[in-house]
Order: structure tokens, then sequence, then C-alpha cells
């Protein structure tokens, strides 16, 4: 039997489902998990802090294969599962169609003024005129990150007739080269980000970029909090050298009550959730777990792979 150490929310998804060679290893606290790491071959104990996580994880001397619904893994102890020899495989892709979404969707209610119409409406106040008239149609976005994410975006911003220029590593094919992009900034009305966090993307945005940006640019995070220098970009939104920041993440998350953040009508601040603005999320994670089990019987590649090397 091989044991595997999975949490008691994906329970009802996945129990009635596992092959009998497979003894589940329930857990429903942090602390039960780690009481149980020590025994399992396959791990998906997924909790919402990365802390406790982390000492699984270290605690699982005898993980072979770690699973996770999160696309982000580079809290975790990369080089120390590297030298175990651990397959990892993560959620990328799994919340692709959503955070697409979301990003559409915080385009449009920043280019319609949408924020205002609410809060107008929370007076009861009947608008006599649109606080927001700037159409997407015609405009061009600059799209760092081409991955499951990236891809969704760019084919939904194009079919509001957006012109979209992506990013790649090899550049080309209507793309930018990672050497191109920064001076090419100031032909873009949208800066979207959608790059995984590594040592690579960590503050790629910072005070020289929002510099390089239009007066009327907006910058869209749905990446990691990491990938801009926020000091840098409040600079910038108190300026407003830039029009505004859509940002669904932060550093740090939670951000503080009394974060500057909060206080700029030029930037909005949603939470993390763009990924969470769904309801079948653990449904599609639950599905791929269940057929990786198979092939990892069979000895064949489980999907899609996390990359220790690279931390994506």
């Amino acid at each position: 039997m091989t044991k595997a150490l999975l949490s008691a929310m994906i329970r009802p998804l996945v129990e009635p489902r596992l092959p009998d060679w497979v003894e589940p290893l329930w857990f429903a606290s942090a602390d039960e998990a780690l009481a149980q790491a020590a025994e399992a071959e396959i791990g998906w104990f997924d909790l919402y802090q990365p802390e406790p996580m982390v000492e699984i994880a270290r605690a699982a001397t005898g993980l072979q294969w770690l699973n996770s619904i999160y696309a982000g893994l580079d809290f975790l102890p990369l080089d120390l599962l590297r030298e175990r020899g651990v397959v990892v495989t993560n959620g990328v892709g799994i919340n692709a169609i959503t955070i697409a979404e979301y990003v559409v969707m915080l385009m449009l209610a920043h280019a319609k003024g949408y924020r205002e119409v609410v809060r107008a409406m929370e007076r009861h106040e009947w608008l006599l005129d649109s606080p927001g008239k700037r159409e997407l149609a015609g405009e061009r976005v600059l799209l760092l990150g081409l991955g499951a994410i990236g891809s969704l975006i760019k084919t939904r911003l194009e079919a509001f007739d957006m012109e979209v220029v992506p990013v790649r590593r090899s550049g080309g094919d209507g793309s930018l080269g990672p050497d191109e992009w920064r001076g090419r900034l100031a032909e873009f009305d949208w800066v979207v980000l959608a790059v995984p966090a590594t040592p690579e993307t960590d503050g790629m945005i910072g005070a020289a970029e929002l510099a390089a940006m239009k007066s009327s640019a907006v910058l869209v995070n749905i990446a990691r909090g990491a990938v801009v220098d926020q000091p840098a970009l409040i600079e910038a939104l108190e300026a407003k050298s830039i029009e505004a920041a859509l940002l669904d993440v932060t550093t740090p998350e939670p951000l503080p009550e009394d974060h500057p953040l909060w206080a700029l009508d030029n930037a909005q601040v949603t939470m993390h959730l763009s990924g969470r603005a769904q309801t079948r999320m653990f449904q599609r994670s639950a599905d791929r777990f269940i057929e990786n089990l198979d092939r990892w019987r069979r000895g064949e590649a489980v999907a899609p792979r996390f990359d220790l090397e690279l931390g994506y």
C-alpha cells in the first residue's frame, strides 16, 4: 500500500475514487498533517498559510510525489525537495479561466468608472454622466507572462479589439523579447503582469519601468505582489505619473489596514480573490489528482510538473 497524506477538505471528491493501492492519511489540521507526514509517500497537504506547509514538507522525509492546488509554490523548500528527488505537480491552469475573466472585469470596471457607479448607487444618487469614458477597443496591452493564464487573457482581450503584445523569451511572432519590452513601455495603454514568481521576476516593475510608462497607463497585477516594487508604485500613483494600478496581489498579504494603497483612489486592491471567483477549482483539482494517480501507478509522467530548479 502507498500512503497518501490528504486534506479532509477534498475527501468527498477524492475518497470514493481512490484506487485500492492507496492508503489515505486524512488530516483536518496542520498538527494532524505534521504528525503523519513522515509516513507519506504521496502528499497533497495544501493549507491557507504557507508556513505550516513548509514545516510539513520538511517533515515528510519519505515523500516521493507532492501535489498542490496552488500554481505558485516558490515558498516551499525547493532545494530540499530537489535533494530528496520529490516530484512536484502544481495547480497551473486550474484557475486560469477565472483569473483571465477577473482581468477583463478589472479593466472594464476601471475603464467605465464602475467603482464610482457603485458608490453613487449606495448613496442613492442618480448620476447624470458616466464617471468612466475609456474604451478598451483599440488600446494596446503589454502582456508579461504567456502561460496558461496569460494565454487566456490574451484571447479575451483580443475579443475586445485590443492589441495584445506578449513578452516571450524568444521574441518574434508579434511578441517582444525579454530585453526589448522595457524600451517599449511608452507605447502601451495597459501593462498586465501574469508572470511566475521567481528571482528573475522579483521587482521587475520598479521606479524606472513606472517612469517609462504613459501617464495614462494602467498597471494590472494578478501575478505576485513581489513582481512590483510596491513603494515605487505608491510613489507613482501619488504623483499620478501613471493613471492607475489594479492589484489582485500585494506585499504583504493580507494588506495591513493602515497601508497607503487602501487610501489611493487610483489603486484598486482585490485581495487575491481572482483565483477564488469560481466554484469548480476543487473538482478540477480532484479530477487531475485521480488521473495522475493512475499515471503514477503505471510509472508514467504526472502533470503538470513544477520545475524545482526554475521555481515554477
